[in-house]
């Protein structure tokens, strides 16, 4: 697929979004000339997210919601491809309550679809989650598992991929959705495990595991999740689905037990708290469909991981 003239990532200034901007406005993704980003600037989205960026000349940003019918219809009349961020992601937030959820995750895709199918985008990625699946004791997930969401926010996302799925089957229009693991990396909200534990142990506090802290989740650092978003922008087929994993499964204790070391503390740092409701035991995916456009994930987690911690050193340390 040729040069995009113009791309609209939506949750540009969210964790993912933004470091995905970054690399597609530092020349790492070739294919993409200019950069449109609209993000409502929740909680989790911060413009200071796209610092690196603000003064490039191929960059834009709209404050705005994805459920805004009119300023959708506006921003993607001009627009050759999307990429749809933007999402209500914390289980725990859904938990409690998942009204905002189902409106964002299910509603906002559906607007941004009609929008697509109306201006004849030439490409829209769906940017999903491994939860959909449910989880897996033994094995690991491939495309054509049947989703079993757990969750609110695990739910609202299957909806969405099963509607966007639905525009391609009933419209033709160029969809492609992904489904990552768990992201790691720079510039994630600190209600995030990785960056969460980072700020409790930095400060000299406990850290909280859920249950027995045997839940196994696979590692997937945000720019290689960021390359396999591009691979699926200019090689995925449409209607197809793309699971992206780091092929790092650990348990939650495990984890835990990395970053205490990290920071020189004992097993006193590990506060043994509730399990959370409807917790998924594991998650593992299958990533040889991607692995065919090009994907590979670059296997360093401790050294990305190290390279998280220092960054949130970095941030936390000033603010305190």
């Amino acid at each position: 697929m040729g040069s995009f003239m113009r791309v609209l990532v939506t949750g540009g200034a969210g964790f993912i979004g933004s470091n995905f901007v970054e690399m597609a406005l530092t020349d790492q993704f070739q294919a993409i000339s200019s950069v449109l980003v609209l993000d409502k600037l929740t909680y989790a989205g911060k413009l200071s997210n796209l610092d690196s960026v603000t003064h490039n000349p191929n960059f834009e940003f709209i404050q705005g919601d994805i459920c805004d019918v009119e300023l959708v219809d506006k921003l993607v009349a001009n627009i050759d491809a999307i990429i749809n961020f933007a999402a209500e992601s914390h289980v725990d937030r859904s938990i409690e309550n998942s009204s905002e959820f189902i409106r964002t995750n299910v509603l906002g895709t559906q607007v941004l679809l009609d929008a697509a199918k109306k201006h004849g985008v030439i490409k829209f990625v769906q940017v999903s989650t491994d939860e959909v699946y449910g989880s897996i004791l033994e094995g690991s997930w491939d495309e054509n598992e049947p989703l079993l969401p757990n969750s609110p926010y695990s739910a609202s996302k299957a909806a969405a991929d099963l509607l966007a799925r639905s525009y391609f089957v009933t419209h033709g229009l160029n969809v492609s959705i992904t489904r990552c693991s768990n992201n790691f990396g720079p510039k994630q909200d600190l209600e995030k495990l990785i960056p969460n534990f980072i700020n409790k142990l930095n400060q000299g506090k406990k850290v909280p595991v859920y249950g027995d802290g045997l839940n196994v989740r696979d590692w997937l650092y945000v720019d290689d999740h960021c390359q396999g978003i591009y691979l699926t922008l200019t090689k995925g087929l449409a209607g197809e689905i793309y699971n992206i994993g780091g092929g790092t499964e650990l348990t939650n204790l495990e984890l835990t037990r990395i970053l205490i070391k990290i920071f020189q503390k004992d097993e006193d740092f590990i506060d043994y708290v509730p399990d959370r409701l409807g917790h998924d035991r594991r998650y593992s995916v299958n990533c040889s469909k991607i692995e065919n456009l090009g994907y590979t994930s670059s296997k360093h987690f401790e050294r990305n991981l190290m390279t998280t911690v220092s960054w949130y050193k970095d941030i936390l340390d000033v603010k305190s």
